[in-house]
């Protein structure tokens, strides 16, 4: 087989944790690669174009753009930094030569850093070190490159990684240089670096077609897209193509190539002709999905997909059956919800969706707390009703002992607030592993995944709002234990009917509120946490009495409430229980018991204690 280096190309991803800069200075890289007009008018992470990544400020989709340097076409993947959409990287690895690392200049190597860069090893990719934001005032550029020089070592990077030359870059201003004491004025150090450290893409140019792909995307016009890149021959628009999955072995029947589409900075552009190293969108296949290979009729072989992880989260997706169901969803029935999740599952390698018992129940799993919950977030948005369960991990029986999934926590914190997480992550079984620094404290744990679950809220309160917390799945281990979910019960509705000042004034003695005035409510929904361990039923439409007495107290006319706090929805998944749910619709979230009527879930919790 003929194989030859295609010296126009490079192909590359950028790889971090969250909040280090990865699409920030994807935007420069576009800017300086002359992808927009001197004079044109541009938004900040123009990558992240989904309407929830601009809003939180997170990518959670990999996307690809392209950029022209000195006669070189680079191909540029940014990628999502939390851990929850890791199987969004694990993917478009293979569609790469070669990684940029970003590292924040003072937070240093992260738990997703040394995610993504383990998968980045494990392919054989190389790696080109980048320290960003080297212009903070609280920089500590060379502690970071020895503690990620550690971390290659540790993960048994070859001697090559430890000679590539480390780049020092500011995202924000646009600069980048090899040497600290000469500050950088552009980002020529870097193209340069890609372009000498990066290979090439290598392949036979002239063999029968085949690319991988690795990703799905999906227009109203021409139906499924499926991107990779092309690792043999070349593709042209008209031409017949089948394709073919290693691990089910099936082949499909030959279908015709209606349109291709190559990348050029943030639009497809049309192409009549794509070769060996091009990442191209091919169009005309109904049933493609991510892992298949295209390739010629003449000559069908598949490519080897790489092994996604797991998901470790559970939590059931069910039709609502409140008493306001159906009042503002579009779509309500179990036949929508399962086509709905069908059709997220065909772009979504991490997701995985199980039949129950019921018909209008599924069990959907996912990488995390913040994976489910942006899926939750996009169906809402897309007019759908539903209600779903508390996150439950998955537990696995791993020679014959039942084992959970555990995660390393890294907790960047101040000193005076680090005590205050050691105790209450040990309480949640979380075991203390390595410790450093000085007034802000780096704590290093290892700590069972239900262990985490309505933490973040707690550890916010707890460091004052400093603190900076960030988790990745590690491994399973033996389940370590109880670990107690809510220390305080919930304030329940007694009946149905609209809250008002009256009400809501006597309920918010008994604990915090969720709700405000002249919100519609029902019998077993509720409306606010206890103070004090188990549910309390509460009447929050209970209407003052009419009175002739004329000398009326001025407090009684003038009751004030307290500050109301209305839950997020990762607080709404936080808070329920196991006997709970959380009803989705695109106007409101509501938190609600199971068993709706006070007297029946009496009677459950009376025959529970008897048996």
């Amino acid at each position: 087989m003929i194989s030859i280096i295609r010296e126009d190309i490079r192909n590359i991803a950028i790889i971090a944790h969250v909040d280090h800069g990865k699409t920030t200075l994807v935007d420069q890289m576009l800017k300086q690669g002359g992808v927009f007009r001197e004079n044109q008018q541009t938004v900040d992470r123009v990558m992240d174009s989904n309407a929830i990544e601009r809003e939180r400020g997170i990518t959670i989709l990999a996307k690809n753009t392209a950029v022209h340097y000195q006669g070189h076409k680079i191909n540029i993947v940014d990628t999502p930094g939390h851990a929850d959409f890791g199987g969004e990287v694990e993917r478009v690895l293979k569609m790469v030569d070669g990684v940029l690392l970003l590292v924040d200049s003072f937070e240093g190597p992260m738990p997703q850093t040394r995610f993504v860069l383990k998968k980045a090893l494990d392919l054989k990719l190389k790696v080109l070190i980048v320290i960003n934001k080297v212009d903070r005032p609280d920089a500590r550029c060379e502690e970071v490159v020895s503690e990620i020089l550690d971390l290659l070592i540790d993960l048994e990077a070859d001697e090559t990684t430890l000679d590539n030359p480390i780049l020092y870059v500011s995202a924000r201003k646009g600069t980048a240089t090899t040497d600290l004491s000469v500050p950088g004025t552009d980002l020529r150090p870097l193209f340069d670096a890609i372009l000498k450290y990066i290979p090439a893409p290598e392949g036979d140019p002239d063999g029968p077609a085949q690319v991988l792909i690795s990703t799905i995307d999906y227009s109203e016009y021409v139906g499924r897209i499926g991107v990779g890149r092309i690792t043999r021959g070349k593709f042209h628009a008209g031409m017949n193509v089948v394709h073919t999955n290693v691990e089910t072995g099936v082949t499909s029947p030959v279908w015709r190539l209606s349109e291709m589409y190559s990348y050029d900075g943030l639009k497809r552009v049309s192409a009549e002709e794509v070769s060996m190293g091009d990442i191209v969108a091919l169009c005309g296949m109904s049933d493609i999905s991510i892992g298949d290979t295209v390739c010629d009729p003449s000559c069908v072989e598949g490519l080897p997909f790489v092994r996604i992880s797991e998901p470790t989260v559970t939590m059931t997706f069910q039709v609502n059956d409140s008493p306001f169901a159906g009042r503002e969803g579009e779509y309500v029935t179990s036949r929508h919800l399962r086509a709905r999740l069908m059709r997220e599952l065909q772009t979504d390698v991490s997701l995985r969706v199980n039949e129950t018992d019921s018909t209008d129940a599924f069990e959907v799993c996912g990488r995390g707390e913040l994976h489910l919950s942006i899926l939750i977030e996009n169906m809402r948005r897309q007019g759908y009703e539903f209600a779903v369960s508390k996150p439950r991990v998955i537990y696995k029986v791993i020679d014959g002992v039942k084992c959970e999934p555990m995660e390393r926590l890294v907790v960047d914190t101040p000193q005076a607030t680090a005590g205050a997480v050691i105790e209450k992550i040990g309480r949640r079984r979380g075991t203390l592993e390595h410790m450093s620094g000085y007034d802000r404290v780096r704590l290093e744990f290892l700590v069972p995944s239900r262990g985490l679950f309505g933490y973040r809220s707690e550890f916010m309160t707890d460091t004052r709002g400093e603190g900076i917390m960030s988790s990745v799945f590690e491994k399973y281990e033996p389940i370590k234990g109880d670990i107690p979910h809510r220390n305080a019960g919930a304030l329940v509705a007694h009946e149905t009917g609209t809250s008002n000042s009256y009400g809501l004034f006597y309920a918010q003695e008994r604990g915090t509120l969720f709700i405000g005035a002249g919100i519609e409510v029902y019998e077993g929904m509720i409306v606010g946490q206890n103070a004090r361990p188990g549910d309390l039923v509460v009447n929050v439409c209970k209407q003052k009495h009419v009175t002739n007495m004329r000398n009326a107290s001025a407090s009684e006319d003038s009751l004030r409430l307290v500050s109301v706090h209305p839950l997020s929805m990762e607080e709404c998944l936080e808070f329920i229980d196991d006997d709970e749910l959380l009803e989705i619709t695109p106007k409101n979230l509501r938190m609600r018991k199971k068993i709706l009527s006070a007297g029946d879930r009496s009677r459950q919790w009376r025959n529970q204690t008897q048996d």
